[in-house]
């Protein structure tokens, strides 16, 4: 297939594109810089001048691609209603010009779905809307599900790990950490996160490229972990104590991240590795964190 991606040279983006090859599809690539096109070219990626938004540059690639993979998003966490208005406008025009056609729309979403039990792939995510997080663009592409779209929600893990270059929660929990010197869970550190190494999720994103149905949402998820794991994992690392961090004074100590590092958010990934045959197999977060990928 000729596919069209965005995001494809960032974090995970990055080892989607040698998947794609590796299966014999072809990519063309959303490149906002000339630092960007140059890395696709070098990864086999042809480029293509824009950014998400330019929602008439999207509409038109996936006007002449077999299928279009959307991983980027703005993550501006100081204007989260900037981030959610263009990562809204960008869905838009991806599944008005996909409607009708049953070609492939895979976007990036993510397991933080507070339902008050593990969540499944069969679960529904509440976010919709254009003041929803990511502008309630999961639920939006699922409204395309039944209008000619194969509407696919990748649910990445709130950590995508591995070697290099994660910006990403993993390392803002490590930063953190080492400038206060302790490792901080909340509370009695009970709370559920779960992780993915960034190789794994590109396996898994062309495995749902090739079999995933419309309306499916697939589970990035390799392992689950308590905020007291993954705080002991960054100590060790880091050779700094871990500590408990009351829940009224997360802010304080973890900032933006407070809130979300406090949450439980379980996910289970049985069906997507059922559906898809995804086995990970690449390094865990605690073995990532101790050969040094983030100290």
């Amino acid at each position: 297939m000729n596919v069209f991606m965005t995001g494809a040279s960032g974090w995970i983006g990055s080892a989607v594109v040698p998947e794609l090859r590796a299966a014999g599809h072809t990519v063309r690539a959303l490149a906002r810089s000339t630092a960007s096109a140059d890395a696709l070219r070098l990864a086999g990626v042809e480029p293509v001048d824009g950014d998400l938004d330019r929602p008439e540059v999207l509409a038109a690639e996936a006007g002449r691609a077999d299928a279009v993979i959307h991983l980027a998003n703005k993550h501006d966490w100081s204007n989260p209603a900037e981030s959610n208005r263009a990562e809204r406008a960008a869905v838009d025009a991806f599944v008005r010009a996909l409607e009708g056609t049953g070609k492939p729309f895979l976007l990036a979403s993510g397991t933080a779905i507070p339902i008050g039990d593990v969540l499944t792939e069969e679960d529904r995510n509440p976010a919709a809307g254009p003041d929803a997080p990511r502008g309630g663009t999961e639920a939006l592409a699922m409204e395309y599900a039944g209008r000619g779209v194969r509407s696919v929600a990748l649910r990445f893990a709130p950590n995508v790990h591995g070697a290099g270059g994660d910006h990403g929660f993993l390392a803002q929990l490590v930063r953190i950490a080492r400038e206060r010197g302790a490792s901080g869970y909340v509370g009695d550190g009970a709370n559920r996160w779960t992780a993915v190494n960034r190789l794994d999720a590109g396996a898994l994103v062309a495995l749902a490229l090739a079999g995933a149905p419309a309306g499916s949402a697939v589970h990035a998820v390799a392992e689950t972990l308590t905020s007291r794991q993954i705080a002991d994992a960054i100590g060790a690392a880091l050779g700094v104590p871990p500590v408990s961090v009351a829940p009224d004074q997360v802010g304080e100590h973890f900032g933006w991240l407070g809130a979300i590092f406090a949450m439980d958010l379980p996910a289970s990934a049985e069906l997507t590795r059922q559906r898809l045959g995804w086995v990970p197999t690449r390094a865990t977060l605690a073995e990532d964190l101790a050969a040094g990928h983030y100290t």
